[in-house]
């Protein structure tokens, strides 16, 4: 799968479902409207209030998984990261992307507590059902990096 491929497939999608980790070590699960910038890097937005946003305050590695929740499209994305929350130009950058897919997004700007966050790639894993035989391709640290 080439860099664009890989792009395509992340961005063919809004929603995903992200997951962390809490203090006491059980899973947590949320589905977050996300945009994915040319690094691969998933961003979505949150309130400072919310479990995932306390767990990944407290534990900043991420998981998502991304497409494959309809008949037809067994073609997921699994991708693990480490979340940061962008200030100044990056933040402005990524919002546009986020703007430009969610239309409703500067209006929850307003929203006490909205925060932004990115996860940053560490781990890719492309998986495909739709043929007669799984195709499955693996980016790690390393290969995500030949990819950019």
């Amino acid at each position: 799968m080439t860099r664009l491929e890989l792009l395509q497939l992340m961005r063919a999608q809004t929603l995903a479902v992200q997951a962390s980790v809490a203090a006491t070590g059980a899973p947590q699960a949320a589905v977050v409207g996300i945009v994915v910038s040319d690094a691969f890097d998933v961003f979505w937005d949150t309130l400072d209030s919310t479990r995932k946003a306390h767990n990944l305050a407290r534990d900043p590695r991420v998981a998502f998984v991304i497409g494959g929740l309809l008949p037809g499209e067994e073609q997921t994305v699994q991708f693990e990261g480490v979340v940061d929350q962008p200030t100044g130009d990056e933040l402005r950058r990524l919002q546009a992307l986020y703007f430009a897919r969610f239309p409703d997004g500067p209006a929850r700007q307003t929203w006490p507590g909205l925060i932004y966050l990115r996860a940053r790639p560490t781990w890719i894993r492309v998986s495909d059902f739709r043929g007669a035989a799984p195709i499955v391709q693996t980016f790690d640290a390393e290969t995500l990096a030949d990819l950019l």
